[in-house]
């Protein structure tokens, strides 16, 4: 496409048509651009086809609808999330850029967490505008299909036509991949130079992308925020099971073709939510679309040519004591029963470690929690590290411990508190609801914000804002940035808590 004088332009032509966009100061955005067909009718549980392309201008000056989804328990209220409703035909992506001009920027892909169950590309965390402004860098956003929709395991119910069905939501993101290498030249991006990077279910997408055959060649570094490639996938037999639960439910027989595609979307969303914890959604390591375990494969060499940024938050189980109180109200024994239930036995002398390693004043629920900050988040983040440099990756690991003051203090450094940080998107409508309003804030958002850009960049998160070189992560310092109000580098934070799990196990 020719330009004026090679200036930008609002309007661009990708490979399916014409997209007019918008400008923000020197920022150009483009929202609510199909990169597949709406997975609706004979698509629904099927893989992502390609988009049809369209004649004339399409208007890429408003968010598409995001996927299907219940009410956001985490962030609604006044935490900055827009009320949205969501719709299956929800295959759509947002691109933030300095300028459609031939340049050729590195590119940011952004895949929302939620637990798989909720969240959208469009949420005003995750604005790229400040990315785009400041690293000269372009960020895409991407939904894709969530909970029943994108995670329903049909092929032993329904047969071979719904082989792929389990892994939907996964599948999706690789076609947003593939339409940035097929389009993102025109945004003023670099195809040969993207990052992937999540949060939470989106940083477990990451991981699973790294070990995917399909995904191979489709980005060249990855950034994993508080989830991992050893995540908790479901087996394809559990994944049969919960299907079979769920179809249950909401009244389709196995084989039933025509309910299964004709019952409305809000209905089978319901029945399936109705059944609660019986249920999980994620990918499914089902020998085809996922052949292995994530874990397994990074730990074969999968992504060794791979570099990762990887880190979690000081207090990442926090935020779900807060979202289900009753974690706080629970007596010492009732609370190890219930971290049992969530996540097997846990030795009595890593019970006792975490009784006693810290402020003794602090309440029982606050230390004994720690046990679900590690054995969810901090353990599979150690792991999929230790995999990537045996295989010769460069690996550089964070941990986030700035405390937020609201709510009395009992979130201190929760899960997701880091979003807004990376983004810099401080500003936005409620985020001081959650992060405090402290003047550490700016510093410590220049200091992670840049460092994603550099790594975008160079693969190395090092930039003049950090107080000290960021030392890649090996087997012998193992070296940790902590960001907080006084940032540093940290040689093997984890080491004394990861030692009591692993002699305890092997005893």
């Amino acid at each position: 496409m020719k330009w004026g004088e090679g200036m930008a332009n609002t309007l661009v032509e990708t490979r399916y048509g014409k997209l007019q966009g918008s400008k923000n100061g020197s920022v150009y955005c483009w929202k609510g651009v199909p990169y597949a067909k709406a997975p609706v009718g004979e698509l629904r549980f099927q893989p992502p086809q390609p988009p049809e392309p369209w004649t004339g201008v399409r208007d890429a000056t408003k968010f598409g609808s995001v996927a299907m989804q219940p009410a956001d328990a985490l962030f609604g209220g006044g935490l900055g999330r827009v009320a949205e409703s969501g719709s299956e035909d929800c295959l759509f992506l947002n691109i933030w850029s300095s300028g459609a001009d031939g340049k050729k920027r590195p590119v940011m892909v952004w895949i929302h967490g939620g637990a798989f169950l909720f969240g959208s590309g469009s949420m005003p965390w995750y604005d790229g505008t400040q990315f785009a402004k400041h690293g000269d860098v372009v960020v895409v956003t991407i939904n894709y299909r969530l909970n029943v929709f994108g995670f329903l395991h049909l092929v032993d119910l329904f047969g071979e036509d719904y082989a792929a069905s389990g892994n939907c939501g996964i599948l999706d993101q690789i076609a947003a991949l593939r339409w940035v290498q097929e389009n993102i030249e025109a945004f003023g991006g670099d195809p040969k130079q993207v990052t992937i990077f999540g949060e939470s279910a989106g940083a477990a997408s990451v991981g699973t992308l790294l070990a995917m055959p399909e995904a191979k060649g489709l980005f060249q570094k990855a950034i994993l925020q508080s989830g991992s490639g050893a995540l908790l996938l479901n087996s394809a037999a559990k994944a049969s099971v919960m299907a079979e639960k769920i179809l249950h439910q909401a009244g389709i027989r196995p084989g039933d073709r025509d309910r299964l595609l004709t019952i409305p979307a809000e209905q089978l969303l319901q029945a399936a939510l109705s059944l609660g914890s019986q249920v999980s959604y994620g990918p499914v390591v089902d020998g085809k679309a996922l052949p292995h375990h994530p874990i397994e494969a990074l730990k074969e060499g999968a992504a060794r040519d791979i570099p990762i940024l990887i880190g979690v938050t000081k207090d990442e189980y926090n935020l779900f004591a807060i979202t289900d109180p009753t974690w706080t109200t629970l007596s010492e024994q009732q609370l190890l029963q219930r971290i049992y239930r969530e996540v097997g036995p846990v030795p009595q002398q890593v019970v006792d470690y975490y009784l006693h390693a810290g402020d003794e004043s602090e309440p029982t629920w606050q230390k004994l929690l720690r046990i679900m900050t590690y054995r969810v988040f901090t353990n599979g983040m150690l792991r999929t590290a230790d995999y990537q440099v045996e295989q010769g990756a460069k690996v550089w690991m964070y941990r986030f411990d700035y405390e937020t003051p609201v709510l009395g203090g009992k979130l201190k450094a929760c899960h997701t508190l880091e979003l807004p940080f990376v983004f810099a998107n401080l500003h936005q409508p409620g985020i001081a609801n959650f992060t405090g309003d402290s003047p550490n804030r700016e510093r410590i958002s220049k200091q992670m914000h840049h460092a994603w850009i550099s790594f975008a960049r160079s693969g190395d998160p090092n930039h003049d804002s950090l107080p000290e070189k960021w030392q890649a992560y090996d087997f012998g310092k193992r070296a940790v940035m902590i960001f907080d109000a006084s940032s540093h580098v940290a040689e093997n934070p984890f080491g004394k808590e990861r030692a009591v799990w692993e002699t305890s196990i092997a005893k």
